[in-house]
């Protein structure tokens, strides 16, 4: 079986590619609308690039995961509740031995939260 070398490349290439579509795309709405509606001037490529960056950066932040509202909890709390109490003591253990458990707080009290 053909299995391609460079998954980085293409990761690469794509990225690329979508950037450019999407700064083009910026560009283009900008370039049609704002003008007539508002009167200020053109932009060009870089500055839609830099415009979707701001606008991630304010509106949508960096972060790699979406929040989800709860989800990931939810599915803590599933998993959690599927251990053994041998098995939660181990984990309390191994979340203390990593920070002493300053972050982490899996006592009596967090079982009912």
């Amino acid at each position: 079986m053909f299995r391609p070398r460079f998954h980085g490349l293409h990761f690469i290439g794509f990225a690329l590619l979508a950037l450019t579509v999407a700064g083009g795309i910026t560009m283009t709405l900008w370039n049609n609308l704002i003008p007539g509606i508002f009167h200020l001037t053109a932009i060009n490529f870089w500055q839609a690039l830099g415009l979707l960056a701001l606008s991630r950066l304010f509106f949508g932040g960096f972060h790699r995961r979406p929040k989800r509202g709860g989800f990931g909890r939810a599915r803590f709390v599933r998993g959690w509740n599927a251990l053994s109490p041998e098995d939660r003591e181990s984990f309390r253990a191994a979340m203390e031995r990593c920070d002493g458990g300053k972050r982490w707080h899996f006592g009596p009290s967090a079982e009912g939260r």
